[in-house]
């Protein structure tokens, strides 16, 4: 009878313990903002880029067509639909976009504008802004 008490003791020790450890991981993990489905606040600092003529009317990773026009951009990882309030660091502008393509895959970019929200926000003659983005739906 004292061999069962000691095994059954035993494996709710490990169990317990066992989940003590997978509680301590979890609460030590860094996730950043976005990892829990929630980008409202993720923010991200670099350089903006726009889109060439080329791309006009052509189609985005959603599949919605490329207009100079519209306020969008393209972003690697923030979900379609996300609105952004992106900000030109030099100047203090600001303008809001909706990602709805993927990119930019150049080192050290972290937004493709469209050329309308960029050229809200910066010249168009200098190619690259340093921006502030941040994620407000």
């Amino acid at each position: 009878m004292n061999t069962l008490k000691n095994q059954i003791m035993r494996s709710t020790f490990i169990k317990l313990s066992v989940l003590a450890l997978l509680s301590f991981l979890v609460g030590c993990s860094s996730l950043k903002t976005g990892d829990d489905g929630n980008w409202v606040g993720f923010t991200e600092s670099g350089k903006a880029s726009f889109y060439g003529d080329k791309h006009q009317n052509k189609k985005t990773a959603s599949g919605a067509r490329y207009k100079h026009t519209l306020k969008t951009a393209a972003h690697k990882k923030l979900p379609f639909g996300s609105s952004v309030k992106v900000t030109n660091v030099d100047n203090g502008k600001s303008v809001i976009v909706k990602i709805n393509d993927r990119g930019p895959f150049v080192r050290g970019r972290i937004i493709d504008l469209s050329k309308s929200a960029f050229s809200s926000i910066g010249n168009t003659s200098s190619g690259l802004i340093n921006v502030k983005i941040e994620v407000i739906k």
